[in-house]
């Protein structure tokens, strides 16, 4: 990253013709920026940093896979790359900007959502997954967090973001590596079994549970409590308050995608069922 100063009480950090203006999040491996066009004012965007010598083998194919797949991409609900810069040690990742925040806050924000929003949501979110998957890529980090809100408060768009973890895998490959988020993640990357883009649909049928319920499905302390959890539940604990007033098609819809049995109807592969 390039730093250039007008004063000496100020650095401004400069990437390209992008000046940093706040951080938006990050990790051990990546920070995300806000930042502005330092011709075009009005052009903010959302700059990803990755520090290449943090990551392992298996984490820069990941983001290959990350590189490729957006570069290749235009979808109203996968965030937009535009620009790949690297300088030094880094590589930065100029993405679209999406100013309603992520789904996290939203639901912190709002609690459980009423149906015929969960029911939007979830069409947009299945709309980005079928290219997603067309593509042969599991996201394998489906949640909340990393679900973006653009458009207005009364009409979000969502858009499925951080494909820091995702993996290719051609049709009839499994992948193996147990990573992503306990509360999110489908039995079998809990359990290490081989697994392959049918994950992402478990993940969807947790986001949407905690839509509607306000709170995830299966929680514990760590992944084998969250597994046992999910082994040893008879039933989807369901808020009892909203139950009684679910569409049973919603209700059959968490079921299915919460299924153990990851071929059960592909998990609602065809995702035009999520017009229930």
């Amino acid at each position: 990253m390039e730093v250039e100063s007008k004063t000496t009480r100020q650095k401004p950090l400069i990437v390209r013709e992008y000046v940093i203006k706040s951080k938006l999040g990050g990790g051990c491996f990546s920070t995300v920026w806000k930042a502005q066009h330092i011709v075009n004012g009005d052009q903010v965007v959302a700059v990803k940093q990755v520090h290449l010598s943090r990551l392992n083998r298996h984490l820069r194919t990941c983001l290959d896979c990350e590189l490729n797949f957006l570069s290749s991409v235009n979808h109203p609900n996968i965030v937009r790359l535009f620009h790949v810069f690297r300088d030094k040690d880094c590589i930065f990742l100029v993405l679209e900007y999406c100013s309603g925040g992520n789904l996290a806050s939203y639901i912190s924000q709002h609690g459980r959502v009423q149906e015929q929003i969960a029911r939007r949501f979830m069409q947009q979110l299945g709309a980005g997954l079928e290219i997603l998957h067309s593509h042969h890529i599991i996201h394998r980090d489906l949640k909340p967090e990393n679900i973006l809100l653009s458009g207005t408060e009364e009409d979000p768009v969502l858009k499925i973001a951080d494909f820091g973890l995702s993996r290719s895998v051609n049709p009839g490959e499994y992948a193996e590596t147990v990573c992503g988020s306990p509360l999110y993640m489908a039995p079998e990357v809990l359990g290490f079994q081989s697994y392959d883009e049918k994950v992402d649909m478990w993940s969807l049928g947790a986001i949407l549970f905690e839509l509607l319920n306000g709170y995830p499905p299966f929680r514990g302390r760590n992944n084998v409590q969250v597994l046992k959890n999910i082994k040893s539940s008879t039933r989807l604990p369901f808020s009892k308050v909203i139950l009684p007033g679910l569409n049973p098609d919603c209700v059959d819809m968490c079921l299915k995608l919460l299924s153990l049995n990851p071929g059960w109807v592909d998990r609602l592969y065809g995702f035009h069922l999520f017009s229930w």
